[in-house]
């Protein structure tokens, strides 16, 4: 296993489209292990193969039930709303706020070229949408309600806020 190189936002390959994966072999077994030691090494919860340069359509995820691999992934049955803050490992530092269903069906393919279907909900919901938008060139900057921010920016405006009122 080798840790990847996250790419940033910037670089063209983050928005391309990727593309079906259809060998199921020792390479792919290897990219999907130095995914998850990538987004493991840099506290991420998922992590796409876009975002280390690979143009095909593979994401990673563990928001806190197990590992998941999605290979060739198609997300269905969605329900509900959330709007939730996101960041990005591809946009480092940077947050917003993106309306995602609150539940979804994630139907994939494993390493093995298994086919599964998992239902996803809260965390596991944004995270499979979050990661799908990467396999199709979209960042979440693209899908944000407003404008993103840095975390220090929001506590400064909030101390200036609180500044202002307490001078009055």
């Amino acid at each position: 296993m080798a840790r990847r190189t996250i790419l940033i936002e910037g670089d063209e390959t983050l928005r391309k489209k990727s593309r079906k994966v259809t060998s199921f072999d020792a390479r792919l077994a290897e990219l999907v292990a130095d995914m998850f030691e990538t987004m493991e090494h840099s506290n991420g919860v998922g992590l796409a193969a876009p975002q280390v340069g690979i143009l095909r359509r593979i994401f990673v995820m563990d928001v806190g039930d197990g590992p998941v691999v999605a290979i060739n992934p198609e997300l269905t049955a969605f329900e509900g709303e959330q709007e939730e803050l996101e960041g990005c490992l591809s946009l480092p530092g940077l947050y917003g706020f993106v309306k995602r269903p609150e539940k979804l069906r994630l139907t994939a393919q494993d390493v093995n070229g298994e086919t599964f279907t998992m239902d996803l909900e809260g965390l596991g919901a944004v995270c499979a949408c979050h990661e799908t938008d990467h396999l199709n060139g979209v960042l979440f900057r693209d899908v944000a309600e407003g404008e993103l921010f840095r975390p220090e920016d929001m506590e400064k405006a909030e101390e200036d806020d609180l500044n202002a009122e307490n001078d009055d």
